[in-house]
């Protein structure tokens, strides 16, 4: 594995670290990191990151937040559903990055700030 992919793969361990997504009984934490490698080896890094946040978002208001496997499926019906349609993001870049708490532009391209506009007063 090149540095390109172990850095891919180290941003989405972050989002399932800090969300704890791999919580599991301890029987089932190895199922949950073997579904992830899988994933990892089918699908593009950056569009799981989409996955995993899209999934968050869809599941913010649910108690307790899903985790483990049942999440990741989840996950993964987003990215079959991706293979099948255009992807339509329900998040900003900014978004990603206040959820995520990563540069959002392996997922959405590069972004440029807002460039400021002078303010016009009435003469």
């Amino acid at each position: 594995m090149n540095i390109s992919e172990q850095l891919s793969h180290q941003r989405v361990k972050h989002i399932v670290n800090s969300y704890q997504l791999h919580l599991e009984p301890s029987d089932l934490i190895d199922d949950f990191e073997d579904y992830l490698a899988d994933l990892l080896r089918v699908y593009p890094a950056a569009l799981i990151e989409l996955a995993l946040v899209e999934t968050l978002v869809d599941n913010w208001l649910t108690v307790p937040l899903v985790r483990g496997f049942q999440f990741l499926l989840q996950a993964h019906q987003k990215l079959k559903t991706w293979e099948q349609q255009p992807i339509v993001s329900t998040i900003t870049p900014e978004q990603f990055q206040q959820i995520a708490g990563l540069d959002p532009s392996p997922i959405f391209g590069p972004t440029r700030p807002t460039r400021m506009q002078p303010t016009v007063h009435p003469s």
